[in-house]
């Protein structure tokens, strides 16, 4: 494949407000996804450009990225930090900014999601650098460009999936938002330049024998570092897992989750929060309407025991004659 990772200039990139969804329908929605610490700043301060996850990006365009309320260890940043360094050296970058620390339950910015690769197409890419190949570490590789941050990020609660960011708290973030230079930018070419959307699962064609990226022992060793870092989320909560297996948020489900870009009704009818993907009647009306409450939150324990008595009145005289 020709092209390069800096050279193309399409008119892909813009600054819209709306994103698409991955079968080229657009909405105006504000798509937001909700990830652990350090794997969210990393992804907005431009240092990580493949977010990971076992099913395929549903948009295209750009996604507001959260954190987590979990406060990520010093170990698991370590391990983090030392993996990028490694792979950023490949590419003879030496000097990497971290950022001064990770904070949690904020929104931190956003990114441009241009594309969705299977692992095994992004390591064998060789437009690509090859430390982009070496961050393809899951099953379905996001591919992000343009991040920004905000300058002060804003609290609040995260969900599962990729859920639509209040307007209310959009309208503040967007006036916020800074352009990030990160340590080696990337510009992913399209396969076909006319389609927005031909960036694609399957959409290139490599020789996995030839083009595989060479690992040395500095990087195979990194590497392990950062899937041993991520394990701790799929042991403890089993959810969602991202582009070093990192597991997205507190309420997530597992990482063997159906793709919701095939739609899945099981996955779809899970959704615990106002879903971009939900075609609820009343939250069409209402995009900014608080989630929903669970059937369990819904009836707690007393009014489970009061429906118990009402369909069995006979077990009251029952447990008179005891």
């Amino acid at each position: 494949m020709r092209g390069g990772y800096s050279g193309f200039s399409g008119a892909r990139h813009t600054t819209s407000s709306s994103s698409s969804s991955s079968n080229g329908r657009g909405y105006n929605g504000n798509p937001c996804l909700t990830m652990h610490q350090p794997w969210a700043s990393l992804l907005v301060h431009g240092i990580k450009r493949v977010e990971g996850r076992s099913w395929p990006s549903p948009i295209t365009g750009r996604l507001w990225i959260h954190a987590a309320s979990k406060v990520p260890d010093p170990d698991t940043i370590k391990a983090m930090e030392d993996f990028y360094r490694e792979i950023y050296a490949v590419d003879g970058i030496t000097e990497i900014t971290f950022p001064d620390h990770y904070p949690v339950s904020r929104l931190l910015g956003c990114v441009q999601v241009v594309g969705c690769l299977r692992s095994q197409e992004l390591v064998c890419w060789e437009d690509v650098p090859e430390s982009v190949r070496l961050e393809a570490l899951t099953d379905f590789c996001w591919l992000c460009e343009n991040p920004q941050k905000l300058v002060v990020p804003f609290e609040m609660r995260g969900y599962q999936g990729v859920y639509n960011l209040e307007r209310r708290i959009y309208d503040g973030a967007v006036r916020g938002l800074t352009p990030v230079q990160g340590p080696l930018p990337v510009k992913f070419p399209l396969p076909d330049p006319r389609d927005h959307f031909s960036l694609k699962p399957g959409s290139l064609t490599f020789d996995a024998s030839q083009t595989a990226v060479q690992k040395s022992a500095s990087v195979t060793a990194a590497t392990a570092g950062a899937r041993a870092a991520a394990t701790q989320f799929s042991k403890k909560d089993g959810n969602t897992a991202t582009s070093s297996g990192n597991r997205a948020d507190s309420s997530s489900g597992n990482g063997n989750l159906p793709s919701i870009v095939q739609g899945s009704p099981a996955y779809l009818q899970n959704q615990k929060h106002p879903s971009i993907f939900r075609s609820d009647a009343d939250y069409s009306k209402n995009p900014n309407a608080e989630p929903r409450r669970s059937p369990r939150q819904e009836y707690g324990a007393s009014n489970r025991v009061s429906i118990f008595f009402f369909f069995f009145p006979h077990t009251l005289s029952f447990l008179g004659r005891m």
